[in-house]
């Protein structure tokens, strides 16, 4: 067991972050809902009551989707851009799929590569770009899902305003639900840039994001 742990460190110590700032999310989310429906003549609800409601939902997968889009993009951006000096960046005239020696895929697979790697024809295709793919549904997937509890929250807010509900179209069409989604996507954006341009001026030893303490800023695609 504590072999597992141990190899699974990281993966672990994520979930288990995801899991403490949801639950936080969750109790600082009632208490401000439960504000805005007091100034508001509104009755309170239950924690239970919040978190199964579309508002704790929107708020939650709105988020998702923009973590999810940001490491699609990434993902594939650096297949085909560098950056100078930047350890998350391929060195130049590395740019592009590699080929198939790099990649040890087809007749090129080494004895312990996964058996798509191997595998001929669509197999292999779609595993040289299962990853990516992963990211893309599953930013696809939370993008559907902020739609349609912000469709559920936006209308709720609607009728007790006494105005018509809109169709799912009508919203995802939206300035509300467009502000909700840029206003995350921007944030992605600049986090990244802002990492791969301060990681070729700055270090953090023993962490693979960083080069190491003593290489020169120009050095690209090292880590420590």
């Amino acid at each position: 067991m504590k072999r597992l742990v141990r190899e699974n460190a990281l993966a672990l110590c994520f979930l288990l972050l995801f899991l403490a700032t949801l639950a936080g999310q969750s109790v600082a989310g009632a208490a401000a809902f439960n504000e805005e429906q007091a100034a508001n003549g509104g009755s309170p609800v239950t924690w239970a009551g919040y978190v199964t409601s579309s508002s704790f939902a929107v708020d939650v997968a709105e988020n998702w989707q923009s973590e999810y889009l940001q490491f699609f993009l990434y993902i594939l951006i650096t297949v085909w851009l560098i950056q100078r000096g930047s350890p998350e960046s391929k060195k130049e005239g590395e740019e592009g799929l590699e080929s198939d020696a790099e990649q040890k895929v087809g007749p090129y697979a080494a004895p312990g590569s996964p058996a798509w790697a191997a595998a001929p024809s669509w197999r292999r295709t779609v595993f040289s770009h299962s990853l990516g793919i992963a990211m893309g549904l599953l930013f696809l997937l939370s993008w559907l899902a902020q739609s349609v509890a912000g469709l559920a929250a936006y209308n709720n807010e609607q009728l007790a305003q006494l105005e018509d509900p809109v169709g799912w179209g009508g919203y995802v069409t939206s300035p509300d639900f467009w502000n909700r989604t840029l206003q995350n996507w921007q944030s992605e954006f600049l986090a990244v840039a802002s990492m791969v341009l301060l990681a070729i001026f700055l270090r953090e030893r023993g962490s693979p994001q960083s080069k190491k303490v003593g290489d020169p800023h120009a050095e690209t695609a090292s880590s420590g």
